[in-house]
């Protein structure tokens, strides 16, 4: 597969990671418990808290991968779509919009 060249690009291939539905549970509790993290740092001004964000975010999504989707983490390919695109699952699955993107992806090799 050729390297996308734009979000456009990449999202179909970031979304083909994360098929398994357990995976992109783990992942939105991840993000939602990064986005927790941020919101306390800010409330407490304690850097604990923003250090604790990437830790907590990344950990899940990471474990995920491994345990459960068996492949890599598209983050080290592209690691700011791949983080932008967290948020974008993450917001489509809140808004209902995500299933009719998970039934375009072409079936698994």
């Amino acid at each position: 597969m050729s390297k996308p060249s734009s979000f456009a690009e990449f999202w179909p291939e970031y979304l083909g990671a994360h098929r398994d539905p357990r995976t992109r549970a783990v992942h939105y509790f991840g993000t939602s418990l990064g986005v927790v993290c941020v919101l306390v740092f800010f409330a407490t001004l304690d850097w604990h808290w923003l250090v604790a964000a990437p830790i907590c975010g990344y950990g899940f999504a990471f474990a995920s991968h491994y345990l459960i989707e068996g492949n890599n983490p598209k983050t080290f390919e592209h690691p700011v779509w791949s983080f932008m695109s967290d948020f974008y699952m993450l917001g489509r699955f809140l808004t209902g919009t995500l299933k009719p993107e998970i039934a375009k992806l072409p079936a698994r090799a």
